[in-house]
Parts: C-alpha cells; sequence; structure tokens
C-alpha cells in the first residue's frame, strides 16, 4: 500500500488531556487543541517523508522502515525512534512512554497515541 497524500484533521479525541499528559506547555495546549492540523506524506518504497502542519507551526520529519531515526515532535523535542510497519496499512512507533499508530483506510488516516501511564 502506498501512503502518499494530504490528510486534513478532522477529529481529536482527548487531545488537550494527552497533550498536557505528555508536558506540552498550556499556552501550546490552547492553540493546539483548535487547530485543524494537515499532514502530507511522501513515501518512497520504505522511506517516509511526513509533514505535518498545525496552525503556523509546521514540523518535517522522514524515516525509512524499521532503521532509527531521529523526529522532531509538535512541541519542538527530538526523540530517537522506530517505525515499523505493522500488517499493511499500519506505521506503529514507540518514543518515551508513547506508543504511537497511524491506520490508513482508503482516504482516511486515523492516529492514535497512547501515554503509558495513562493505559496502565
Amino acid at each position: 500500500m502506498n501512503f502518499s497524500g494530504k490528510y486534513q484533521v478532522q477529529s481529536q479525541e482527548n487531545f488537550e488531556a494527552f497533550l498536557k499528559a505528555v508536558g506540552v506547555p498550556e499556552e501550546q495546549v490552547q492553540k493546539a487543541k483548535d487547530a485543524k492540523g494537515t499532514s502530507e506524506i511522501v513515501q518512497n518504497g520504505k522511506h517516509f517523508k511526513f509533514i505535518m502542519t498545525a496552525g503556523p507551526k509546521v514540523v518535517q520529519n522522514e524515516f525509512t522502515l524499521g532503521e532509527e531515526c531521529e523526529m522532531e515532535l509538535m512541541n519542538g523535542e527530538k526523540v530517537k525512534t522506530v517505525v515499523n510497519l505493522e500488517g499493511d496499512n499500519k506505521l506503529v512507533t514507540h518514543f518515551k512512554n508513547i506508543k504511537s499508530v497511524t491506520e490508513f483506510s482508503g482516504d482516511t488516516v486515523i492516529s492514535v497515541s497512547w501515554l503509558a501511564a495513562l493505559c496502565a
């Protein structure tokens, strides 16, 4: 499956609580919770480029499936992680105490992140 495309955020459930739990400053939480962001994905084989836009904030990350990479989070923090393909339509990664799954289904993308402490 090729994941290339441009996607618009339609809804964000428990997003504000998640941002606060991972330590995003209150000012950024207030800006982020109301921003209807977009994600653009360019895939070339196992190599991906993600461009995420939320209001004035633009973050670009590149990675190759199964290889360690450095990613910038929306709060500007940089983390090392490995992104793996699960099945034929899910990108899965873990960093810090967070698990992130991005699932593609037709022209819809569902992105879910869990904080380990909230799921225990």
